[in-house]
């Protein structure tokens, strides 16, 4: 959703206060992640609703790790997304600094992470909106399990993922564990994170963070296609 628009750069405010609740879980959890370990699997269900894994959705096998190479973009066709990625380092005050406002539709990879491919979560961050316009991870929350998720890395190869879990964490119970840390161990996976939940005007933020797990299940050359792809039903970008 987009922020309530009080005045000129309200919105950018109201997005930075709720960026503070991500980077604040990381900020927490960074040494556990920085080389893809953790201290174990995480439940799959959110604090305030949860897609999780439905009954009834196939899930292809993990493909097992491979070599970590840097991002360059991101491609989600169930939902429209479809943006380049920008690593992003931490600040003086240990949080991981989000893209430019002035490139809303640019998602953020946490560089001194794990890289795509690689064994343990790699981090993906994106602005749900500015102050005039939804921003590239504005229908995150619409992602299901079983969905695929392309990330196409500096060497040229594509690494494809699936997501399996969808969870909303509320900001008074955050846990960095569900939102950072591996969900099997031994996995090479990706977490999408953006806010989420309803907008708090008492603390001038969102009220929850959207977190979508993914697991990798094939490696590709940038011209490959996965089988069913192009029949895969796409939904107009920033559709909730």
């Amino acid at each position: 959703m987009s922020a309530p628009e009080d005045s000129a750069g309200h919105g950018r405010l109201l997005t930075g206060v709720a960026w503070a609740v991500i980077l604040l879980g990381l900020w927490l959890w960074g040494r556990g992640i920085t080389d893809g370990s953790g201290i174990g699997s995480a439940p799959t269900t959110g604090d305030v609703a949860a897609v999780g894994r439905p009954l009834g959705v196939p899930l292809p096998p993990a493909h097992k790790p491979i070599a970590g190479v840097a991002p360059q973009s991101v491609e989600i066709p169930s939902i429209g997304i479809r943006a380049p990625v920008v690593p992003r380092d931490l600040d003086a005050e240990g949080a991981i600094e989000p893209p430019s406002f002035d490139t809303p539709q640019t998602v953020g990879w946490y560089g001194a992470g794990t890289e795509p491919g690689a064994k343990g979560p790699a981090l993906f961050v994106g602005h749900v909106d500015t102050e005039t316009k939804p921003a590239v991870f504005y229908g995150l929350s619409a992602a299901r399990p079983g969905a695929k998720v392309d990330v196409t890395r500096t060497d040229g190869t594509v690494a494809e993922f699936t997501i399996d879990d969808v969870q909303v964490l509320t900001r008074e119970r955050f846990d960095a564990q569900k939102a950072y840390g591996p969900r099997e161990d031994g996995r090479a996976e990706l977490r999408l994170i953006t806010c989420g939940g309803t907008y708090d005007r008492a603390s001038r933020s969102y009220t929850a963070n959207v977190v979508v797990s993914a697991y990798l299940t094939a490696e590709k050359s940038t011209g490959e296609r996965s089988a069913g792809e192009s029949a895969e039903e796409k939904v107009p970008a920033g559709a909730v």
